[in-house]
């Protein structure tokens, strides 16, 4: 149940994480927000606080691992604990292969992957000591499947996938749930990042506020992975027929290059 929990939940100043911030804390729960863009993040907290004015925010780039640690111990002394932990934040990087330095993957890696390694081990312990509590890591479709021009995102998103997994196992039994979320193409500003190429795919998105409904209910209830929209049957493809898989996203890639020319 969300009503009544104490929520830290990062990427919130948009897209998703906006979503599900206002839909916790007009379903009850105390929800602390952390994001880049401190005017917006102002804006959803605002919002927040108009149901629950406990919530709080954090301005913070999570590329700054200490920093992510930090946050982690200021919202337990602001909230007394931590009920929820939501591992939302995530910066695209659609460039192929063959144009990204060590320099950019790495830094999709500390902010998609070791920010929610880092903030989990840090609330771990609480939770483990209370009992329960859940961690919620918002994955990809990029975390099951590959995807023309983002090695570096689907690199970081499917290792999200895998220490979620093997998290869920480790703390089976012990009161501490791990939920897994996959959203598919949503309408947010991760496809407006500067510095990005446009997709060579272009499919219809879903609100995010899709997604913020689909994660408290995975809070709620019993399932590890979730996929927002239902795509899961592009994965039983990839699985059953690898080499179709890379061939028929191949084909497409070079279509839509074909068409920006």
């Amino acid at each position: 149940m969300i009503a009544g929990a104490r929520v830290l939940l990062t990427g919130g100043s948009s897209g998703i994480g906006a979503a599900t911030a206002r839909l916790m804390a007009r379903s009850g729960a105390t929800v602390g927000i952390v994001g880049r863009r401190a005017e917006q993040l102002g804006a959803v907290l605002e919002e927040c606080r108009a149901f629950q004015p406990a919530c709080r925010s954090w301005v913070a780039d999570l590329g700054d691992l200490e920093r992510a640690e930090s946050i982690v111990d200021e919202a337990v002394a602001a909230f007394g604990d931590l009920d929820v932990l939501v591992n939302n934040a995530a910066i695209p990087l659609r460039q192929p292969v063959d144009a990204l330095s060590p320099a950019m993957v790495e830094e999709a890696m500390r902010v998609n992957f070791f920010s929610p390694v880092r903030m989990t081990l840090r609330i771990l312990p609480r939770m483990l000591a209370r009992g329960t509590g859940t961690v919620v890591n918002v994955a990809s479709m990029g975390g099951r499947v590959g995807i023309p021009q983002e090695a570096a995102y689907c690199a970081s998103k499917f290792a999200l996938t895998g220490w979620s997994e093997a998290t869920a196992i480790d703390l089976h039994g012990t009161g501490v749930s791990v939920r897994l979320i996959h959203p598919g193409p949503i309408a947010t500003d991760i496809w407006d990042r500067p510095g990005n190429r446009r997709p060579l795919i272009d499919v219809p998105k879903e609100p995010p506020e899709v997604v913020a409904r689909a994660i408290i209910e995975a809070i709620g209830g019993d399932r590890f992975e979730h996929y927002v929209p239902d795509l899961k049957a592009v994965v039983d493809f990839k699985q059953s027929d690898i080499d179709g898989y890379i061939a028929t996203n191949a084909a497409m890639a070079a279509a839509g290059k074909e068409g920006t020319r």
